[in-house]
């Protein structure tokens, strides 16, 4: 019986997966949803326009200028590294004026929830501040902390511990104000 089952099944897979020829769906019956909308209605605001090859893409931003800088044990302030990636972070921010940002604070797993928080906060707050300085209008920045809420490494070694602590630079497009 658990023959009889399994060949039944595996001929209902294979029957699904012939159904889905792709020549099935191309001819004239295709509708084209987009016929008619304006391509440059939204230009500026699609967020994965280009990719990373494009300049005014949030990828861009991420992969080839840096979207996070990093932070030592118990500091808040910016290391070299970091202010040479806040430094392509403003010259991005003020060529594509239609982004704002959430700058999320980050820490590493130890000590308390409470410390943790207001650390996360305190480096949210020293990127701005430094893109502030930079020109950037404090009306297109806003600050949350995280704390050790959002770890991107778990473990309890320094080499998780040191990508956890961080500042993210998140970006949104749309009007400031």
């Amino acid at each position: 019986m658990k023959m009889t089952t399994k060949a039944v099944l595996l001929t209902g897979v294979l029957a699904l997966a012939a159904c889905s020829n792709k020549s099935d769906f191309e001819g004239d019956d295709v509708v084209d949803l987009n016929a008619g909308v304006d391509a440059n209605a939204n230009a500026g605001f699609d967020a994965n326009a280009g990719g990373a090859n494009d300049p005014r893409s949030v990828a861009f931003f991420q992969q080839n200028v840096g979207d996070r800088v990093l932070f030592e044990v118990d500091q808040s302030s910016l290391t070299g590294q970091g202010r040479l990636i806040l430094d392509g972070q403003s010259r991005w921010l003020t060529d594509n004026s239609d982004f704002t940002a959430i700058i999320e604070g980050h820490a590493d797993e130890q000590g308390t929830r409470e410390y943790n928080v207001a650390l996360g906060e305190r480096r949210a707050n020293a990127v701005r501040d430094y893109l502030v300085g930079k020109g950037i209008a404090s009306s297109r920045l806003r600050v949350v902390s995280y704390g050790k809420e959002r770890p991107i490494e778990i473990c309890s070694q320094e080499g998780c511990y040191s990508k956890n602590r961080r500042a993210v630079t998140v970006l949104a497009a749309g009007v400031s104000g």
